[in-house]
């Protein structure tokens, strides 16, 4: 093992990205090594780089980015033992981990997502190896190519959690996605599976709205259209979406998502603008019972039932990976999916 790795660097207070040489890292107490062998390239990740992202309570100067990662075992840490975490496992790493300081965590709440994220306020998976706690560790099985394994920590398991949990979708029950990006179209892919009838994508590109159908939506609208509002209806009897999803983190998406709302509808926010919710008509919002319901992120069981489906086959996210970067072109990566070249749903840097 060499004793310096490149790695995809951000300072946090020039907002300066570089692939910088920086020391292999050594496992603590209670941590493994993990040699990455894919990371996904997400839209956070630009955000961060262009400032228009920013997590309270990070003094870091600089971070390593990347919080999907996959890879393999490669050293352990003090306590951890082999049996359970052997050198040379398949594994997958939780995007974040817990503070361990905070109320949530003193008084023991499972689930918060009020820790800390990985490549955000502790070094990521932009590089040959990173550090991980065992409790962000996740076996994944030898059928899982490593490429699609490192996207399922948010890419899927956010669509995933949304649908599953924050909205609770049941069969039959119809939904709209609105941005069939990164997010929205493994989204798209969820509620098929889910059974959500009818399914309609919204997206201002054709190229989205395509794959939109090819990934198993009913419709697919271009949100520009005159007779938006009338085609919405049009595909659901009438009765307008019991669930609409926001992937796009717009917030002239929210209006109209709320505007194709059935009576007891749900706009669920996914994507994340920082800006203002309003809303055109509080009293109409109000008579019609419509809500509007807050997401972020997945929890561990989120990854844990998703490398089951994926294992098994029930989901395949195979064509989720647009293209892949060696870790010294994470730059280019970078570059491309801001300018979304080629439209892409998720780019992967691998050694």
């Amino acid at each position: 093992m060499s004793a310096t790795m490149p790695a995809g660097r951000l300072n946090l207070r020039t907002l300066e990205f570089a692939v910088e040489e920086v020391p292999v890292p050594t496992p603590g107490r209670g941590e493994v090594l993990v040699k990455v062998e894919a990371a996904g390239v997400c839209l956070s990740d630009i955000h961060l780089i262009d400032g228009t992202l920013r997590l309270p309570g990070n003094d870091l100067e600089k971070v390593t980015l990347g919080h999907e990662v996959a890879g393999t075992i490669a050293e352990l840490g003090e306590g951890v033992r082999e049996d359970v975490y052997p050198v040379g496992q398949r594994v997958l790493l939780l995007a974040g981990m817990a503070c361990g300081r905070c109320a949530n965590c003193v008084r023991q709440r499972p689930g918060c997502l009020n820790g800390l994220t990985r490549g955000v306020q502790f070094d990521g998976g932009w590089a040959h190896y990173t550090l991980a706690r065992t409790a962000t560790v996740y076996p994944i099985p030898d059928s899982l190519p490593f490429e699609q394994a490192a996207i399922i920590p948010d890419a899927v398991s956010t669509p995933y959690a949304a649908i599953t949990q924050t909205a609770a979708l049941r069969p039959a029950q119809s939904a709209g996605i609105w941005g069939v990006g990164g997010l929205g179209a493994h989204g798209v892919q969820i509620l098929r599976f889910a059974g959500a009838a009818p399914i309609i994508a919204v997206d201002p590109l054709p190229h989205a709205r395509d794959r939109a159908l090819k990934l198993g939506a009913d419709v697919a609208l271009d949100p520009m259209a005159a007779d938006f509002r009338e085609q919405a209806f049009a595909a659901t009897d009438g009765l307008g979406l019991d669930y609409a999803f926001d992937f796009a983190g717009v917030p002239a998406v929210r209006v109209q998502a709320d505007s194709v709302l059935a009576r007891n509808g749900a706009v669920v926010l996914v994507g994340l603008s920082g800006q203002a919710l309003s809303l055109p008509d509080d009293t109409a919002f109000s008579a019609a019972r419509h809500r509007l319901l807050g997401h972020y992120g997945g929890l561990p069981v989120h990854l844990e039932e998703l490398i089951k489906l994926a294992a098994h086959r029930r989901l395949d996210f195979s064509g989720s990976i647009s293209g892949t970067f060696r870790f010294e072109d994470a730059a280019e990566a970078v570059r491309q999916l801001a300018e979304k070249v080629n439209d892409p749903i998720r780019l992967v840097l691998t050694p």
